[in-house]
């Protein structure tokens, strides 16, 4: 009777649990499972959004690898740009949270400062960008001609196109800064301590106990901003008014799959390329989580 009880009462406590967290099913069914499924399954059709959805087997990712140029010419773009605004930023935030690691009078207002431009987003932030890297007037360049240097066309030229991006982007590390800045601060002060009585200075204190106790937050930062990295679109979308120009230095992968699905009308097509972007974020993902063990450290030595 009363291992009955027991049964009931463990039965009733798990129904209400699921009571409970009900919403959140329905929630991910319905808008995360149930997209995903269809969309996988409309990558196998002609699905134009309106009244065609026949199914055409592997045609849509034959057609990609073998006939589409502009997929493989976004596809570049795309990892150009993560692979140089994911270090440069992640090393940016690093040296900046080192710098206003500082105990010393007014720091709280720079490290206000620094982190406002990572609080601001949107289509605001990349018009004025579009105006601070006007070639003739804007203030970008105008800075690089009082010490001589001829400011580049950004914008409007195909080799510095993507990385105007990238200086953009450098502009709102203030982000990662602010979790840099909190795990530095979590460090024992008695580490530097014992360093410096055996000699270590500044830069080898740096390196030799700053850099392997945030390196979990390193990891994070990296893995998050090369998934935010491949779905770069805001940005390319705006400054190029849709077009990812100039000569599609600025068609990015996300780019070019929306001209495909809500231009051309291509859904399967732009289906497609949503798994094949998935795949190799998914694959990089996995390849960052098996080399972690080699260089992340953990208090107490976990892996």
């Amino acid at each position: 009777m009363t291992g009955r009880k027991r049964f009931n009462y463990k039965t009733k406590e798990g129904l209400q649990g699921y009571i409970f967290i009900l919403p959140w099913i329905i929630g991910f069914i319905v808008f995360t499972a149930g997209p995903l499924l269809f969309s996988f399954a409309a990558s196998f059709t002609n699905y134009n959004i309106t009244s065609q959805m026949d199914f055409i087997g592997l045609k849509n990712y034959e057609k990609l690898f073998a006939d589409d140029q502009l997929f493989w010419t976004s596809l570049y773009n795309t990892l150009y740009y993560v692979a140089f605004s994911v270090p440069i930023t992640t090393v940016g935030a690093i040296l900046l949270s080192a710098l206003l690691n500082r105990d010393i009078p007014g720091m709280r207002f720079f490290r206000t400062i620094y982190y406002l431009p990572a609080v601001l987003s949107g289509v605001g932030v990349y018009l004025l960008w579009m105006q601070l890297l006007e070639p003739g007037t804007g203030l970008v360049n105008t800075v690089l001609a009082w010490f001589g240097i001829a400011g580049p066309n950004w914008l409007f030229d195909p080799a510095w196109a993507k990385p105007a991006l990238i200086f953009m982007k450098l502009w709102s590390v203030g982000g990662g800064m602010l979790l840099y800045l909190a795990s530095m601060q979590g460090i024992s002060k008695s580490l530097y301590e014992a360093a410096e009585i055996d000699g270590a200075n500044a830069w080898q204190q740096f390196i030799r106990i700053t850099i392997p106790m945030i390196t979990p937050v390193i990891f994070f930062d990296i893995v998050t901003s090369l998934i935010g990295g491949f779905q770069i679109f805001q940005e390319a979308y705006v400054m190029s008014n849709g077009e990812g120009g100039p000569v599609n230095s600025l068609l990015f992968y996300n780019l070019y799959m929306w001209k495909k699905a809500f231009e051309a009308f291509d859904m399967g097509y732009a289906m497609a390329m949503s798994w094949i972007l998935f795949i190799i974020v998914f694959v990089l993902t996995i390849i960052n989580l098996k080399l972690a063990p080699r260089w992340v450290h953990y208090e107490g030595g976990g892996k």
